[in-house]
C-alpha cells in the first residue's frame, strides 16, 4: 500500500479529482489493523467531513498517531479548532492584512479566507495563509477575519470537500499536488530511502550558518547514505510534513518562521535540529545568563540592565569594571553588541539597544586573542575551532555603518588537542540545553574556561568546521537523525 493515504468519508467524494491509489475510506482505515504492522513511514491526509469528538474522522487522526503515522490534522489541532483557541498574527502580518483589506475595498464586517494546505487564492495574502497553516496544520481551513487595523482573525474552522465549488476544487487539487507530490507518483521500484530530511535555508541570508559548499556536501553525503535530503525555503513550508526530519540551516529566532516551523515539525513527530526548546533556551542571552549562574557554569561577570531603571556608567562599572559590553538578548554574528568605556558611550548605546529590547545584558570585557567554539552533538564533542578577533577589533566580526563586514581568521583543531577544561565545560553547558547540535562559545582567561554563550544553530561551513573531520562530520550529523528516528519508531 502507498506511503501516503487520503482518507474520505466516501470514495465518491473523490470523483472530481484525478485518480490515485492513495484514497481510502475512514471506516476502512479504522478497521484495517494491518496498517499498524506495515513497514515504512505513512503520511495520512484526513479529509473527513466530520472531525467532531468521537466521530470516525476524529478517531482516524487519533489512531493514526498511535499507529506511528504522521497525520494532518492531528488530534491536538482538531481539539484546538473545536475549542476555538485563537492565534494572533504579528505586527507585520496584521499590517499586511490591513493593507490588503484597503486595497481590495473589503467593506463587510466579517470576510472569509479559505486556506488549502497553507495556500490561498487571494494574491497578497500568501504569507498569512502560511502562518495560519503553521499554527493549524490542516488540509482545508476557513478563517473569518474582520476589517480592523489590528487583530483581524476572528475564528478558524475546518472546511470540508463538499463545501467546495468547481473552481475551489481545482485550486484544492493543485494545492494538494504542491503539498505532497508523492500522492500522484507511481510507487518506485528502486529501494526507498532510509529517511527523508528537509534542510531549511535562506538563499538570501547575508550570514548563513552554512555556506553553499557545506549544504552541497550534506546533500552529497546523504545520497551516499541512501537518505533523501532536500533543500527547502520558507516558501516550501507547506511541504514540511512530507519529511521525516528537519535540519534548520538558517539563523533561528523567536517570533520568526524558523521557530514556527520547528514547532510544527516537532508537533508532527519529526526529528528536529534546532528543536523549539533549544531555540527558546539558546536565542536569549538573559536566559543563558540565569542558567549559567544557577548551574555554576563559569562565565564572565554579568548583570541585567532594565529600561525602566536609571542606569549610570559608574554603577555598572562597580560590578563589572571598565570597559564593559552591552548586548541585546537575541543578537547573533556580533550584531547588537556595544563596548562601553564612558558615560557618553553608555547613553548612546542604551538609546540604540533599548529600541530593540527592554532588557539588556551587561558583561565584563574579557579580551582574548580568540574564542573557542566547541561543536556538541548529542552530548559529544563534534568539532573545535579557534575564532580569532577581526584585525584591530575586539569582536570576531567587525560591522561597518556602510553595511560591509569583515571577520577574523579561524583555525579548526582536532578534539584531542583542545584543553580538557574547555571540553568538559562545553559538554556540561550543552547538556543543560538538550541532545541536539550546539556551538558552545568560550574564552580561556587565566587558565579558566568561561562560557560566553551557547548557540542552537552553530555555523557549519565547508573548509572551516569540517576541516578536520571532512565528510565524516556530515556522516555523524545524518547518522544522529537516523538513530533518533529509529529510537522513535522502536
Amino acid at each position: 500500500m502507498n506511503n501516503v493515504l487520503i482518507l474520505l468519508d466516501s470514495l465518491n467524494d473523490w470523483k472530481p479529482y484525478y485518480k490515485t491509489s492513495s484514497i481510502l475510506t475512514v471506516s476502512d482505515y479504522l478497521k484495517n489493523k494491518s496498517l499498524q504492522k506495515e513497514k515504512g513511514n505513512k503520511f495520512v491526509i484526513n479529509l473527513s467531513n466530520d472531525y467532531s469528538y468521537n466521530s470516525e474522522g476524529y478517531y482516524c487522526s487519533l489512531l493514526a498517531q498511535t499507529r506511528g503515522h504522521k497525520v494532518i490534522p492531528g488530534v491536538d489541532i482538531i481539539n484546538k479548532v473545536e475549542a476555538g483557541a485563537g492565534v494572533r498574527m504579528d505586527r507585520n502580518l496584521q499590517k499586511l492584512c490591513y493593507q490588503w483589506i484597503q486595497k481590495n475595498d473589503i467593506t463587510e464586517d466579517i470576510w472569509n479566507l479559505d486556506i488549502y494546505f497553507g495556500t490561498c487564492k487571494e494574491k497578497g495574502l500568501e504569507k498569512i495563509a502560511r502562518f495560519i497553516f503553521e499554527n493549524y496544520p490542516a488540509p482545508l481551513l476557513r478563517v473569518s477575519l474582520n476589517t480592523r487595523q489590528k487583530n483581524q482573525i476572528e475564528t478558524i474552522q475546518f472546511l470540508s470537500l463538499e463545501q467546495l465549488n468547481d473552481d475551489e476544487q481545482s485550486f484544492f487539487a493543485d494545492a494538494l499536488d504542491r503539498f505532497n507530490k508523492k500522492v500522484w507518483r507511481a510507487p518506485q521500484s528502486v529501494k526507498s530511502a532510509r529517511y527523508s530530511l528537509a534542510v531549511l535555508y535562506d538563499p538570501e541570508e547575508k550570514f548563513p550558518p552554512s555556506n553553499k559548499q557545506a549544504l552541497n556536501k550534506l546533500l552529497d553525503v546523504a545520497k551516499k547514505m541512501d537518505i533523501h535530503a532536500e533543500l527547502i525555503t520558507e516558501e516550501d513550508a507547506t511541504r514540511l510534513m512530507e519529511f521525516d526530519a528537519l535540519f534548520i540551516r538558517t539563523t533561528t529566532s523567536l517570533n520568526h518562521y524558523t521557530f514556527r516551523l520547528s514547532q510544527l515539525a516537532k508537533q508532527n513527530g519529526m526529528v528536529v535540529i534546532d528543536d523549539p526548546l533549544s531555540i527558546i533556551r539558546c536565542t536569549n542571552k538573559v536566559y543563558l545568563n540565569e542558567l549559567f549562574e544557577k548551574e555554576k557554569i563559569p562565565a564572565p561577570l554579568s548583570m541585567l540592565i532594565f529600561k525602566s531603571n536609571e542606569n549610570t556608567f559608574e554603577q555598572i562599572c562597580e560590578q563589572l569594571g571598565s570597559p564593559f559590553i552591552l548586548k541585546i538578548p537575541d543578537g547573533s554574528f556580533s550584531f547588537g553588541m556595544k563596548k562601553v568605556t564612558n558615560e557618553t558611550e553608555l547613553k548612546a548605546a542604551l538609546n540604540l539597544l533599548f529600541d530593540k529590547s527592554s532588557i539588556l545584558l551587561a558583561q565584563e570585557f574579557t579580551p582574548t586573542e580568540f574564542d573557542w567554539r566547541i561543536g556538541i552533538l548529542n552530548g559529544e564533542p563534534l568539532f573545535a575551532c579557534k575564532y580569532y578577533m577581526a584585525k584591530g577589533h575586539w569582536q570576531i566580526y567587525c560591522h561597518y555603518d556602510s553595511g560591509r563586514s569583515r571577520c577574523g581568521l579561524v583555525d579548526t583543531i582536532p578534539i584531542y588537542q583542545v584543553p580538557r577544561k574547555v571540553l568538559d565545560t562545553a559538554v556540561k553547558a550543552a547538556s543543560l540545553i538538550g541532545k541536539g547540535l550546539y556551538g558552545v562559545d568560550m574564552k580561556m582567561v587565566n587558565d579558566r574556561a568561561m562560557v560566553i554563550e551557547i548557540n542552537d544553530n552553530p555555523s557549519i561551513d565547508h573548509g572551516i568546521e569540517d576541516a578536520v573531520l571532512g565528510d565524516d562530520l556530515y556522516y555523524r550529523i545524518l547518522n544522529h537523525f537516523g538513530r533518533t528516528l529509529d529510537m522513535k519508531h522502536f
